[in-house]
C-alpha cells in the first residue's frame, strides 16, 4: 500500500509541476528587430579601424581574378566573401607594416597558402597576393 500511495503522491507532485509551467507567453513584446547600418556607417567605422571602404563589385571581381591568376587553387568556390575579408585585413597590414617581407609572410599565412600549399609558399607569391589586395583593394594605401 505504501509503495502505491507513494507513487501516487509522485505522480501528483508532477502533474502540479507540468501545469505550473507556462506556455511561454508572456505580456512582454518580442525585440525589436536589430537597426540595419548604412553604408556609409560601415565605411566610416573601417575607415576608423584603418580599413578601406568595402570595395565595389568591379573591384571584388577583379581582385578575386589576380587570386586565380596567381594560382587557381588559392580561394575556393563559394567563399568570395571569406577572401575579400582577408584581403580588406591585409589592407590594415599594409596601412601599419612597411616591411615588404614581413607583408608577404603575412599574406600568405592569412590566405591560408603556408599550411594548404606548401609547394607555392615562398616569398614571390606573398608578394603577388599582396600586390593583388593593394592594387584591388586598397589602391590609397
Amino acid at each position: 500500500m505504501r509503495i502505491r500511495t507513494t507513487a501516487a503522491a509522485v505522480a501528483a507532485g508532477l502533474l502540479l509541476t507540468l501545469t505550473a509551467c507556462g506556455s511561454g507567453n508572456d505580456d512582454k513584446p518580442a525585440a525589436a528587430p536589430s537597426k540595419t547600418v548604412s553604408r556609409a556607417d560601415r565605411d566610416a567605422a573601417r575607415k576608423a579601424a584603418g580599413l578601406p571602404a568595402e570595395p565595389i563589385p568591379t573591384a571584388r571581381y577583379a581582385f578575386l581574378e589576380a587570386l586565380d591568376a596567381i594560382d587557381p587553387r588559392i580561394s575556393k568556390p563559394g567563399t568570395d566573401e571569406q577572401y575579400v575579408s582577408r584581403g580588406l585585413n591585409q589592407c590594415g597590414s599594409i596601412r601599419t607594416a612597411k616591411d615588404e617581407a614581413e607583408l608577404s609572410a603575412l599574406a600568405l599565412e592569412r590566405f591560408t597558402i603556408t599550411s594548404r600549399f606548401p609547394e607555392i609558399s615562398n616569398p614571390e607569391t606573398g608578394k603577388k597576393i599582396q600586390d593583388a589586395v593593394h592594387k584591388h583593394l586598397c589602391p590609397d594605401f
